[in-house]
């Protein structure tokens, strides 16, 4: 096939859902040009990304576990993979390797299309896991104004190094902490793997909550989490993380094939389907 090629690199990675993506909007547009899976151990990792050109690859994008060796190849980083040290998202620009990392972008522009005005007075905001995908939301969150972001983690050192990344704002917290702050809190994220499909549940008592909280999931297989189906039954707002997935894809289609893409229904209920074996 001919135009500009691109791949997403991860260990494992066959249940990537990127090529769905990807695919659909080089229909969608028209354009020339693919996109594939690259399963590449850790120890391969530098070696195949210095090898893009050789391979004919324009970019890619880089998940699980791999985000934080990409940074570190980088020849130039953009702001959002400075902060975070970590690049989900890789390009080759006058033969030199840039990236940035368009998790919190992602995050953000998710919330933002399915539930216009979630950030309500920007008080507080309730971040719970202190992993990679905790590390976007707390810095996107910070950025987008919040006074508190509160880092919830049952490792105190984890919760304080995450915390972090939204400066002042920035506060961790023990699993202990938690009905207390639910009390005050305007959003709600998960940002940790429990509730996810083959994982333990997330235990969460959402009583003390606010109904005008808005509750978010990173996961989404299920695509409506415990955690969402217990906010919603109450009456909170609710937003799952397939939107997250769909809204961070876009930048890196963009730079690759030159063209802006943009997240419509369709391509969501495709990947639905695909989530449900349809």
């Amino acid at each position: 096939m001919n135009g500009p090629k691109a791949c997403v690199i991860g260990w494992p990675v066959r249940q990537s859902r990127s090529p769905l993506i990807h695919r659909y909007w080089l229909r969608l547009y028209g354009v020339e040009g693919s996109y594939e899976l690259a399963e590449v151990e850790p120890h391969a990792f530098e070696a195949f990304v210095r090898d893009f050109a050789a391979r004919g690859l324009v970019g890619g994008n880089v998940t699980v576990p791999h985000k934080e060796a990409a940074f570190a190849l980088l020849d130039a980083a953009e702001p959002a993979a400075a902060e975070l040290k970590a690049a989900n998202t890789l390009w080759l620009e006058d033969g030199a390797l840039r990236g940035t990392n368009t998790d919190g972008f992602g995050f953000l522009a998710n919330l933002d299309a399915a539930a216009p005005g979630w950030e309500g007075r920007r008080r507080l905001a309730v971040v719970l896991g202190a992993g990679g995908a905790s590390r976007a939301v707390v810095a996107a969150l910070a950025g987008r104004g919040f006074a508190r972001v509160a880092v919830v983690n049952r490792t105190a050192s984890r919760a304080f190094e995450v915390a972090r990344l939204a400066g002042r704002a920035g506060e961790p917290y023990g699993p202990d902490d938690l009905p207390e702050l639910l009390a005050e809190t305007g959003l709600l994220v998960n940002a940790t793997s429990l509730g996810m499909t083959g994982k333990p549940p997330l235990e969460i008592d959402l009583a003390p909550l606010s109904r005008s909280a808005v509750v978010t999931d990173l996961v989404y297989a299920p695509l409506e989490t415990d955690l969402l189906a217990a906010a919603r039954a109450r009456g909170n707002a609710v937003v799952d993380g397939l939107g997250m997935l769909l809204h961070q894809a876009a930048p890196g289609f963009e730079r690759w094939f030159g063209v802006r893409p943009e997240v419509t229904p369709e391509l969501r209920s495709n990947l639905i389907d695909n989530l449900l074996g349809r």
